[in-house]
């Protein structure tokens, strides 16, 4: 899950404008349809992607069958960056999505422009953060603090209290590291105690952010 980061000077938020500007025009859109596979696991790496609308999963199909869900992608974060040569996940759309598609070699023909340079280096930085927030959350906290701390970086990319929740419950407890039946009773949980409110099994409200915070630390 990302990482809630400081606001920003006007001039990095120029800057940022300005990288977004540069994959525009250098990348293709391209409409993926809810459930629709973007890329392949263990697929070649030869393009990488930006959301422009609607959220992506990716995720790890185990040779015992079971699957790890690597992170959830929103407007504006880019994803597909590979150390090698392959895919490691698939990406999938988990609401429809539009996304913009840039080659690697187009990366390669525009070396000298430093705005799309300095996106495609933030953008390999936030994965790196989102890796170790991942490896800390899978193998330090209990159920309740994993569930509270994906619940608050949701919020973080909302309005307020609210959140929305496009994944399913399964999705989350793979992610988690955890089953569908402990996620459900945590949230459960979570909601007796007054400190979320469900409306609906996609949207929820925080009614006690200092509690949610606690358990998130």
């Amino acid at each position: 899950m990302s990482l809630a980061y400081p606001l920003q000077s006007s001039a990095a938020r120029h800057a940022r404008e300005t990288c977004a500007d540069a994959i525009e025009r250098l990348g293709l859109r391209m409409s993926f349809a809810k459930d629709e596979e973007i890329y392949a696991q263990d697929e070649e790496a030869d393009l990488i992607y930006r959301v422009v609308s609607g959220v992506v999963r990716t995720s790890r199909l185990m040779s015992d069958g079971r699957r790890q869900v690597g992170d959830f992608y929103y407007p504006g974060d880019i994803f597909g960056l590979e150390p090698g040569d392959e895919h490691r996940y698939s990406a999938e759309a988990l609401s429809d999505c539009v996304v913009l598609v840039l080659k690697q070699s187009a990366l390669r023909t525009q070396s000298d422009d430093e705005a799309l340079a300095r996106v495609i280096w933030e953008a390999t930085a936030r994965e790196l953060e989102r890796a170790q927030e991942h490896v800390m959350l899978l193998g330090r906290k209990s159920a309740f603090e994993k569930v509270a701390s994906f619940l608050s970086d949701i919020t973080r990319r909302g309005q307020g209290h609210d959140g929305d929740l496009p994944m399913s419950r399964q999705d989350i407890a793979d992610y988690l590291g955890l089953t569908i039946e402990t996620v459900s009773r945590t949230i459960s949980k979570l909601q007796s105690a007054a400190i979320i409110e469900f409306e609906g099994c996609r949207h929820f409200r925080v009614r006690n952010d200092a509690a949610l915070a606690r358990l998130a630390e």
